[in-house]
């Protein structure tokens, strides 16, 4: 089923029915996110508000409506949200992008301690540069401001990469996998970049 994680009453349609099928929610993983490339002064207010729905509303709706299932069965679970290593360091023309993310972070981190009486944990990712759509758009939105060669500037973000190349799905994959696994257990409020190395916490 699609689900627009902005709309509470979507999200918790979508928990209700995942566990109408499984018989009960061990693992939210909440993913959706967009990103406006653009200068400050010509973000819009829309541009700021859609970005705020989808990356940080969407966070709370999703967390909020498993959380509630999770307490409910009484078993514990993982919530996990998507941040970015924009949620650690704020990047030229990602202002909206940055503030949603840092907002991700700040979140994940309160919602870990409301629930970890209940044994949910509560934890997010933060990938660097993934060849995804995503970092696609944002590769031709600045090369379309700077005047230069399309993909050059996420070829140019390479060199910045100690691990030599571009993020892959599974990169990000494998971490929240392991967040998601009996490994994590003692594992809240936490932040786990996965870039290659271009963010040293």
């Amino acid at each position: 089923m699609s689900v627009d994680v902005t709309d509470a009453d979507s999200v918790d349609a979508a928990v209700a029915a995942h566990v109408a099928h499984f018989g009960g929610l061990d693992v939210m993983v909440a993913n959706a996110g967009i990103a406006v490339t653009a200068p400050l002064i010509e973000t819009t207010a829309e541009q700021w508000q859609q970005t705020m729905d989808v990356n940080l509303r969407g966070v709370f709706h999703c967390y909020r409506s498993a959380a509630r299932q999770m307490i409910t069965q009484g078993r514990g679970g993982r919530l996990i949200g998507a941040a970015s290593v924009a949620a650690h360091r704020g990047g030229k023309w990602q202002g909206a992008y940055s503030a949603s993310k840092f907002a991700v972070r700040g979140l994940s981190q309160s919602v870990a301690q409301e629930l970890a009486e209940h044994q949910i944990t509560v934890n997010v990712y933060s990938p660097g540069v993934v060849h995804t759509p995503m970092w696609e758009g944002i590769d031709a939105a600045m090369t379309r401001r700077r005047g230069t060669e399309l993909g050059s500037e996420m070829t140019a973000m390479v060199a910045g990469i100690p691990l030599g190349r571009l993020e892959t799905p599974d990169d990000v994959a494998g971490v929240v996998a392991f967040l998601a696994s009996r490994e994590a257990d003692y594992i809240t409020g936490q932040s786990i970049v996965v870039d290659g190395g271009i963010w040293f916490s």
